[in-house]
């Protein structure tokens, strides 16, 4: 469960700087990254307590930055 962590944070730092790589978003690398992890561990905790998953955590972890990339740079543009 511990590695299960370390490769959450991971693969949401990669999908984050990818996402900035590609134009996806326009935030700045490190805050990017900041988001994707902070949606990440938020889903990681929910799955643990809840049980709520998409599958592996592999999945959950892409789509949980995911998700976290589209939800807070629109939620604080005006």
């Amino acid at each position: 469960m511990f590695l299960v962590l370390f490769g959450t944070v991971v693969i949401a730092g990669i999908v984050g700087y990818l996402a900035e790589k590609t134009g996806f978003t326009h935030n700045g690398y490190l805050q990017s990254i900041i988001i994707c992890v902070g949606g990440a561990f938020l889903f990681y905790f929910v799955r643990i307590m809840f049980g709520f998953g998409f599958g592996s955590p592999g999945m959950n972890a892409i789509l949980s930055s995911v998700g976290a990339l589209i939800i807070v740079p629109t939620h604080w543009r005006k």
